[in-house]
């Protein structure tokens, strides 16, 4: 008994841990952002660090009154409009394919819009899709690459050159692949070609430059490629779960992916890196804006926050190009909903983007499962049940022992009470005949919180799950329930949820110690509005445990039930017989 009343009371304890912590997230003091001075990329030559923060190249188009790097809150400006150019006039690209709307600036090729087709904001608002690149201040990004050429008397398209285009506007129609090229012809006659390649489908993108040096000499310079994405801090709310999912930078190294925190960037300065198999990523719950280079080339990393505007660059190693060859620069991008199979075709780590806490090792291979089932189901709202079904069959026998010493604790309660009542002035004595009884019978007291052990990692390993997972985003169930990844709109699942422990408790043998007793009835109520703003597809899962439970535990208490009353007749029987043999 004392040892259940341990495990409760340190489950309370980790609850208040969560709490606190969970408070101090949002309303501890943070340190105040510092000025930082931009810092340098390190590379094998100097010349290939790209240009140091200024007015023109690090900060954001329009301004806003305040001095900051974000445009005011109601400007939608485009690069065309942040600068005049002298020789030609930057016009806008629009770019459609069956999942992704994307604007291309042909003023340094720069991708200014990303809208993603198939994922709405919300539910209620199909027609306002998720845009993962935008020119507004609460959204802005933007993803810029040019050449670097390593003397600067080599001619080069920058960021701020203005490519020629065949058209303005690119639809892939009913074709598997779409290019757009954007050409630009330096004055000593080398022509360079920047090309997007894009596939049906995907939410992955090509990026290719085309070097052909028509010089009599080499031509050498490298590729620089820019994520630039707003950062602001982040609000959280108990109401909203999403809000507690990551939103930020993402690295690469080649060994280990980071979460890069805001305020260390602001606090310690740009974060500077080599790797010759690294990425990086700017996470938006469940989508992401990556840059992944072709490996095994070694390639160098910065990441810098100033102003509330993050930028993420990539600087290839030199490539040397003799005259009358072609040389190509190639990177990756992956802009829209965090796919985990589109995510392994771009890079085996990617995936790692998916963030599933302290309990990957499990919530990988459950994912896995899930997505097994629901090719077969087609709804993940039954994959869930399934999968939790299988689950609880996995564990049936473990789970088997532990009910069955909870039901035979149930049926000695009678003999429970008499002791408590012949040793109530002496609990020593108390829980020594006790302990006695348990043995004699063959109980494991502390049996009873084996079940409660064996779902936490699960329930944990579901939340991340449900929480980070964009294959469930949206999804929906049946009836209210029409989307797994939020609460229950009428909180009916958690009603069923509170009503289904309550039953369960009463197949259990009531606790002994009356504190003890006023816990568990509290703890149905407890569950109910810890539950209420729960993922309603995580809800789900609790109430599919909780009935198989009943379900499993209704069956043992019959069982020992009747083995009790069988014993109990045969030990009748047995001194029925002594007394008339005597």
């Amino acid at each position: 008994m004392d040892n259940q009343r341990l495990i409760i009371w340190g489950f309370f304890a980790i609850m208040a841990y969560l709490t606190w912590q969970t408070w101090m997230q949002d309303y501890a003091p943070r340190p105040q952002p510092v000025e930082t001075d931009g810092g340098t990329l390190p590379a094998p030559d100097a010349n290939l660090l790209p240009p140091e923060p200024d007015d023109d190249t690090a900060t954001l188009p329009g301004l806003a009154s305040d001095g900051s790097d974000l445009p005011a809150d109601d400007a939608v400006v485009t690069t065309a409009e942040a600068r005049e150019t002298p020789d030609a006039e930057a016009t806008t690209i629009k770019v459609i394919t069956n999942v992704l709307e994307m604007d291309i600036s042909t003023e340094g090729g720069a991708i200014t819009l990303a809208r993603v087709l198939k994922y709405p904001v919300a539910k209620d608002q199909p027609e306002t899709k998720i845009r993962l690149l935008d020119s507004t201040r609460e959204n802005f990004g933007q993803i810029r690459s040019w050449l670097l050429p390593s003397d600067v008397n080599i001619a080069a398209p920058d960021a701020k050159t203005v490519y020629e285009a065949p058209a303005t506007h690119f639809d892939m129609g009913d074709d598997d692949t779409l290019v757009v090229p954007l050409t630009w012809t330096s004055p000593d006659g080398a022509e360079f070609e920047k090309r997007f390649v894009f596939t049906r489908g995907s939410y992955v993108i090509g990026l290719e430059h085309h070097v052909i040096n028509t010089a009599e000499t080499p031509w050498r310079g490298g590729q620089a490629t820019q994520l630039l994405r707003r950062a602001f801090k982040q609000e959280r709310s108990m109401f909203d779960v999403d809000s507690y999912s990551f939103d930020g930078p993402l690295i690469f190294n080649g060994s280990k992916a980071e979460k890069l925190d805001r305020d260390d960037l602001i606090d310690d300065g740009p974060l500077n890196y080599s790797s010759d198999d690294g990425w990086y990523a700017s996470i938006q719950h469940h989508f992401l804006s990556a840059i992944v280079p072709e490996p095994p080339a070694t390639n160098n990393y910065q990441v810098r926050i100033k102003d509330n505007l993050l930028t993420a660059s990539v600087v290839s190693a030199p490539m040397m190009i003799e005259p009358g060859e072609t040389g190509v620069f190639q990177r990756t991008l992956f802009v829209g909903p965090k796919l985990q199979a589109q995510l392994d075709e771009v890079h085996p780590k990617l995936k790692l983007s998916v963030d599933y806490g302290f309990l990957t090792i499990l919530s990988n291979p459950l994912f896995a499962i899930l997505a097994w089932v629901h090719k077969y189901v087609g709804n993940w709202g039954w994959a869930i049940i399934i999968v939790t079904i299988l689950i609880k069959l996995a564990f049936y026998k473990l789970t088997e022992a532990s009910g069955r010493s909870m039901a035979k604790m149930r049926e000695i309660q009678p003999r429970m009470k008499a002791l408590q009542e012949r040793y109530k002035d002496d609990r020593q004595a108390l829980s020594q005949a006790m302990m006695e009884l348990y043995k004699r019978e063959k109980i494991n007291p502390a049996a009873g919180c084996l079940p409660i052990l064996i779902q936490m990692p699960f329930f944990l390993a579901f939340y991340w799950v449900l929480v980070e997972s964009v294959e469930m985003r949206q999804a929906p169930f049946a009836l209210w329930i029409t989307d797994l990844s939020t609460r229950d709109p009428y909180f009916i699942l958690p009603l069923i949820m509170g009503a289904a422990m309550l039953v369960q408790q009463k197949l259990n043998p009531a606790p002994a110690d009356p504190v003890q007793a006023k816990v568990m009835q509290i703890m149905p109520i407890m569950f109910t509005v810890f539950f209420a703003f729960f993922p309603s597809g995580l809800v789900l899962y609790w109430v599919t445990n909780t009935l198989l439970s009943i379900a499993q535990q209704w069956k043992i208490n019959r069982v020992v039930h009747a083995e009790a009353t069988a014993r109990k007749a045969g030990k009748s029987g047995k001194k029925k017989k002594q007394a008339k043999d005597e």
